[in-house]
């Protein structure tokens, strides 16, 4: 998925996810910062969202079904991903990668996951905690390759 794809998915998910939370458009719009008349014109397909938008409305409703099972996860790391290309940050704790996930690899106390939905990887440790994620398949199988050739113990993220 590229930014372009992500927009569109998200446009076409306004909607529902503002019936989701049982908002009125003009609530929704107000959360959003965005005025009524545009927030109708994202919902009947007329335009899609920008992207400030489709950020702000994955931040504010990380925890929506709707964009979890439309994005393949948490929102909010697929638009990090994407804004960062290669995320590498603090180490976050996740799911363990259950329902959208299917492992590619696994190795000394790491598994590399690849998402089924939007095709992004990334590196978990064994108390699910992510250390880096990417689209770039090349790039997370070398940072896969230098966290398993040593036991986890040894490994440092900066």
């Amino acid at each position: 998925m590229n930014k372009e794809t992500i927009i569109q998915v998200v446009s076409e998910h306004f909607k529902l996810v503002r019936t989701e939370f049982d908002y009125h458009q003009e609530e929704m719009a107000g959360i959003l910062g965005i005025s009524k008349k545009t927030l109708v014109q994202i919902e009947k397909g007329r335009q899609t969202a920008g992207w400030i938008q489709v950020v702000s409305l994955c931040a504010i409703f990380q925890n929506s079904n709707i964009l979890q099972n439309a994005l393949g996860g948490d929102p909010l790391e697929v638009i990090q991903t994407i804004a960062r290309n290669h995320y590498e940050w603090k180490r976050a704790k996740t799911m363990g990668g259950k329902v959208w996930w299917i492992e590619k690899g696994k190795k000394n106390g790491f598994v590399l996951q690849k998402n089924i939905i939007t095709n992004h990887y990334r590196i978990l440790d064994e108390q699910d905690e992510r250390w880096y994620r990417s689209w770039d398949e090349a790039y997370i199988r070398e940072r896969f390759d230098e966290l398993t050739k040593h036991k986890k113990k040894d490994v440092k993220h900066e």
